[in-house]
This record gives structure tokens, sequence and C-alpha cells, in this order.
């Protein structure tokens, strides 16, 4: 996607060969910061403390924090001590996993002597398959689009709900939930999005909001808790969300708020939708609610929230009582009986095993 005119992604190599950039996503979108990250101890600190998040990038970056430690130390127990650091940054989101396998799964037979440029080559490859995965998603997701708009009067616009931020910033570019509209706002189909501002780190209300407004998508920032409102007065056609992890049964996990629109949108009847690359799929758990770690992050996220004062500076503020403690559960389920549909890159799958297992009958089991 484009900042300013000039072409980005997410993460990329930095023009030493060792190091990589990523965008900082701290700041925005007040700001906008790319920062190097040139050892593993970097790059655990940027997925843990979220310089960079969204499961499919979560997954990349990783990768790229193997092939840092191959540069540093290619031995066994280096590769092995890696895989620990970063594995143990996020619990919740299977990509960490699945690309720390990935690379692990691919060195270790190697001689030492052959880890180095075989790393970066995954790395580099991982993430090149995230952006085709994302584009294939949004082709998808862009079928159902057209098929809304054809039953809505010339010139209607669409309008979609989102949660959080499921954006090119969650991935290296084009995004899962905003791949389609992307595509449908190309293909000049009049679209409308009302984000939600996803409290507690507001990554709707900074990073949705300053994607759409970037790619010129019409849209309109709303509280969590409006969602419901809208879908009663026939204001939202669809919902469509993405995911940290979706079980072989079709259970999704995702930010924190998501359960409760996918319980809004079943009682409007009024399609819900998530969006992910295979990869997001973790084959060996069935069922989301007791199998899936949900991350507790700390309660100064729920206390406090970060913006721009007055002055231009950006900073903290208090929002509760010093005396208040919070909690800040990071992810809830959806089961799957909630989600009209998966849209993955292969299509769109019925959430279930055997809707699944139809689109990826590789992974099918017994």
């Amino acid at each position: 996607m484009n900042v300013g005119g000039k072409h980005f992604r997410t993460i990329w190599l930095n023009e030493d060969g060792r190091s990589v950039d990523i965008i900082d996503q701290r700041w925005l979108p007040h700001e906008f910061r790319v920062v190097t990250l040139s050892t593993v101890d970097d790059v655990a600190v940027a997925i843990r403390d979220m310089w960079v998040r969204g499961a499919p990038l979560i997954g990349v970056t990783a990768a790229y924090g193997m092939a840092i430690q191959m540069r540093q130390d290619a031995s066994d127990a280096a590769l092995d001590d890696a895989w620990e650091k970063l594995n143990e940054t996020r619990p919740t989101a299977i990509n960490l996993r699945w690309a720390l396998d990935e690379m692990r799964k691919l060195l270790k037979p190697l001689p030492v002597a052959e880890r180095v440029a075989a790393a970066y080559k995954r790395a580099a490859e991982i993430a090149d398959e995230d952006v085709e995965l994302n584009r294939s998603i949004g082709g998808n997701g862009l079928a159902i689009i057209k098929q809304i708009a054809a039953r809505k009067k010339p010139g209607e616009r669409v309008n979609i709900l989102t949660h959080c931020n499921a954006g090119w910033l969650a991935t290296v570019d084009y995004g899962t939930a905003t791949a389609p509209i992307y595509l449908a706002v190309e293909a000049g189909i009049p679209v409308h999005v009302y984000v939600d501002e996803t409290r507690p780190r507001n990554q709707g209300a900074q990073l949705t909001a300053w994607e759409m407004a970037g790619h010129g998508v019409p849209h309109t920032l709303i509280v969590d808790n409006a969602g419901g409102h809208l879908m009663q007065h026939g204001e939202v056609d669809m919902v469509i969300v993405g995911t940290d992890r979706t079980t072989a049964n079709g259970d999704v996990c995702n930010k924190i708020g998501t359960y409760l629109k996918a319980l809004a949108a079943k009682d409007n009847d009024i399609p819900f939708y998530v969006a992910l690359p295979s990869p997001t799929i973790d084959w060996t758990v069935s069922d989301g609610l007791t199998e899936i770690p949900i991350e507790e992050r700390s309660g100064d996220e729920v206390s406090y929230v970060q913006g721009k004062a007055a002055t231009g500076e950006i900073v903290q503020v208090r929002v509760s009582p010093e005396t208040s403690p919070s909690g800040n559960p990071a992810f809830d389920v959806t089961p799957a009986r909630l989600v009209t549909g998966l849209i993955t890159e292969r299509g769109v799958a019925k959430a279930s095993r055997d809707g699944l297992a139809a689109l990826f009958p590789e992974r099918r089991q017994g």
C-alpha cells in the first residue's frame, strides 16, 4: 500500500542485507516511524510490545528474526534458543509458531555454513507468500461484496463493519479483512466502512482509520458499542474481520470484542465473515474455547490511552482511578455457528471441519 505516494510493505530487508526495517505501529496515526531490527532480541521486543502486530505480520517478523540469529550464530543451540525466545512473545497468534516451525524445519538438517543464506531466502519467501495469499483473499471477498452490491439500487453503497485492524498493517501488504474492501474501491463499487475504535489499544481508530483515509475509502469511526445499534437500524450490510487463530472446526479467535459483533450480526441476520490466510488455521485444535491460549496483556493498556495533545506531543493519559485494577484479555473466541463463512486464499469455506477440509483436502484428518 502507499504512504504519502510511496509504496511500503510493513517489513522489508534493510539495505545492509542483514537487518530488517519495520513500520513502528505504536506511533500511528500521528507519526510514521521506521525502525531497524538488528538482533533477535530486537525482534522479540518488537513482537511482544506490538511495534508490529497482526498474526501474519508477526509470523513474517519472527521468520526474519530466525534469519538474523543465524547470521550471528548458526549453531543448533542458537537456532533452538531463537525459536524459544520468539515463540514466547505472543501466545495466541498461530502464525508465529507456524513461521518458527517452518524456519527450524528447513534449517535444522542443513550444514551450519548453509543456514544463513537459506534462512534469509525462506523469510523473504514467507513475506512474498503472505502478499499473494492476501491478494487472493481480496479477490474471493470481492465476489461477496459484488453480490451484495448487485442487490442494491445503482450507486447505493455497501456498508461494511470491521473490528480491530486486519489491514495491510497487520500483514505484509493488502491485509486480510481489508483486501476485499480495497479491491472493491478499485473496481468502482461504492463502499463505506464502519471502523470500530477497538479498545483497549484503539487499533481501529489509530490504524484501520489511518489506512482507510490513506487509500481513499469512505469510512466512519464509531465506538465499539455502536455496532449493534447500526445493525438494528439497517446500516450494516456485512461484517468482515480478521483472526489470529482459527480452529479446524471453524472457531475464530480474534481481538476482544469480535464475539459481541458476531452475536449482534446473528441477531440481525447480517452476514459475518472472517478473512484469513491458511497459515492462520490451527489444524491441531478443535475447540477454540478450551484449547486456544488467550493472551492477558498489561492492565495499563486499559487504564491509559495514547493520543496527540494540543501541543502536538504524543502522550498517554489515565482514564481510570489509580486505585482501580484493570483486566485485559486481548482476544475472544467466536464459535463457528456464528460465522457465515471463512474467506481464504482458496475460496470461501463454511466454518466447519468439513468446510475447511473441502478447500484444504491435504489437511483432512482421519
